[in-house]
């Protein structure tokens, strides 16, 4: 593993380079929350993991086709140096890229994108609008409303719980407690 993915400074400024989207940015942020407090959980690198989450989708808002994104965001970070683990992991949080989901990486990463940004969703639409009100059964619930957050995969986020093998009740509740003790920084 290279230097250049331990930097978060680093990596920020590649997300912020091509992410202007305030939600976005916000999405990058709650996802690397959710990985690095697995990553924690595990007792993996969290800088690295954490890295890997931020920048998951920084090629989205400039390629948002199925065909570019997250290749293209593969071949700037090859460009830019990082290693060939970082950039599979990327990729395989995608289900179309066809890159699999092997390691523990690439199982979480792709367990924590969807569920974070529902996490969000229902945070916007509680009273007070904060993460503190937000609750396992609450999610549940808007699971069910397939009006609510439509873009949102209900079955992925269903398959990123079974992929890391726990029930889907503790992964929610597992990103709900990660957001809730970075709420400052997600702005929830």
């Amino acid at each position: 593993m290279n230097d250049i993915a331990h930097d978060r400074e680093f990596c920020l400024s590649i997300l912020k380079e091509y992410t202007k989207s305030e939600s976005l940015l916000k999405h990058a942020y709650a996802v690397e929350t959710c990985v690095r407090a697995y990553a924690k959980k595990f007792g993996e690198d969290e800088v690295y993991w954490g890295n890997v989450a931020l920048l998951h989708d920084f090629d989205y808002e400039k390629y948002p086709t199925a065909g570019d994104h997250p290749f293209k965001g593969a071949e700037i970070l090859k460009e830019k140096g990082f290693d060939e683990t970082f950039r599979n992991a990327i990729l395989s949080h995608a289900s179309y890229s066809n890159v699999p989901r092997n390691s523990l990486l690439e199982k979480t990463l792709f367990a924590c994108d969807e569920i974070a940004g529902f996490i969000t969703a229902v945070v916007y639409v509680r009273p007070n609008k904060t993460i503190d009100e937000v609750e396992v059964k609450s999610v549940r619930k808007k699971m069910k409303d397939k009006a609510f957050a439509k873009s949102v995969s209900r079955e992925d986020i269903e398959n990123g719980a079974k992929g890391l093998n726990v029930e889907l009740e503790q992964h929610i509740d597992f990103c709900i407690q990660a957001m809730k003790a970075n709420k400052l920084e997600l702005g929830l």
